[in-house]
């Protein structure tokens, strides 16, 4: 048993197409093992020590494996971010939330601009970036802020901060899911898309904020909390799962933003229970923008952040690393790509290498931390806990 988790969630981290990536147009993609194809070896020595180098299309470098090492399938039907998190915790989405790949329905935008008070701009499939920088001054002209969707289920709205302040933005975000996106438009988040900037140089701020759908099922975070068992979650934790669950929440503006939490997190008041982090850029800078240089990047920053924080960890204490999904920063289009995902796991204690196997189910993550903590477990995934313990 171990008195704490933390569960490092790399947004977008694949290592390599699953079974069924065919059905989603994603057969052949590989997040890792291109970016290393492309812009050169990968330095992780941290992740390599845990056996990343054994699971992922990378080089290994004969590091002495002293960790716990996997590969994990999805179940859900899905390839997002809601999807992979949710399943994570025993909530495998199983009926796809709505897409809507040629914009909203005219009776949707209705609603909006009768709920909201706002007409809209766009109403597309669309990159972020791009139709920024493609209606932005339109957008400052009228005031009308800009709305587009992807090829997940999603309704993103956009504004300058300027034109419309935040806690505006983030009211009329807060409308749309109260009061738009219900019943057969129920997507699965509702994003704030918040730019900053001149014309020809709009920036997005990091001052987004997700308002996702309410689960449909009691997920492992609320089995914690109701047996007494402390839960935290860091970076956009508390949004995914429309902070259900959670007894406290620290919402981050960057990837080492929530790496410098979790030390600090473990150093005062965590002294037991489930941490679990979120770190986005690896999708939203990167994986989406195709910038496979600075995806690279992000991953050996991570590495390295990760390497001030192994000498904080006790002999009660599990680090747990994975992904919700993949996002080849080679592939074609900009959204995710369905893959399967690291399971990676460190202990003081531990005695590796050992191989996790294939799971069938990212469930297994949530099974394992169950069993840990002494709960009854679901069976919609199969716990590790046995194998970490050797």
């Amino acid at each position: 048993m171990y008195k704490r988790i933390i569960l490092l969630v790399m947004d977008s981290v694949g290592i390599g197409h699953a079974a069924d990536a065919a059905k989603f147009g994603d057969e052949g993609s590989n997040t890792l093992g291109h970016i290393e194809s492309v812009a050169g070896q990968i330095h992780c020595p941290n992740l390599k020590s845990f056996g990343l180098g054994r699971i992922a299309d990378i080089s290994d470098d004969g590091e002495s494996i002293k960790g716990a090492f996997g590969r994990m399938a999805e179940l859900s039907t899905g390839k997002d971010t809601t999807s992979g998190h949710w399943e994570m915790m025993g909530h495998p989405v199983t009926v796809p939330f709505p897409t809507f790949y040629e914009g909203f329905p005219k009776e949707l935008m209705d609603t909006f601009t009768k709920e909201t008070g706002y007409g809209y701009l766009g109403n597309e499939v669309a990159s972020g970036t791009e139709i920024i920088e493609r209606l932005g001054a339109e957008h400052i002209k009228t005031g009308k802020p800009i709305v587009y969707t992807s090829a997940d289920s999603v309704f993103q709205i956009a504004a300058h901060e300027d034109i419309i302040p935040l806690d505006e933005l983030y009211r009329i975000c807060q409308i749309t899911r109260d009061k738009v996106c219900i019943g057969d438009y129920y997507v699965g988040r509702i994003i704030a898309r918040p730019f900053v900037g001149e014309l020809g140089n709009f920036v997005r701020t990091s001052n987004r904020h997700d308002y996702s759908r309410m689960p449909e099922k009691k997920m492992a975070q609320q089995e914690l909390q109701d047996a007494g068992v402390p839960t935290v979650a860091v970076g956009k934790i508390g949004d995914i799962y429309a902070h259900v669950g959670w007894d406290e929440s620290y919402p981050t503006k960057t990837n080492s933003h929530g790496m410098n939490m979790v030390p600090y997190l473990l150093g005062s008041s965590f002294e037991r229970g489930l941490m679990m982090v979120n770190l986005v850029e690896f999708d939203s800078l990167y994986g989406h923008r195709r910038n496979v240089e600075g995806y690279k990047r992000a991953i050996e920053d991570f590495d390295y952040q990760l390497g001030g924080l192994l000498p904080m960890l006790t002999e009660d204490d599990l680090l747990l690393i994975t992904a919700d999904h993949g996002n080849d920063p080679t592939w074609k289009g900009t959204d995710h790509t369905r893959e399967l995902v690291p399971i990676l796991g460190y202990s003081p204690r531990m005695n590796g290498p050992i191989d996790l196997g294939n799971r069938k189910s990212f469930a297994d993550i949530g099974e394992t931390i169950l069993e840990n903590f002494g709960l009854k477990q679901w069976d919609i995934g199969t716990s590790f806990l046995e194998k970490l313990s050797k």
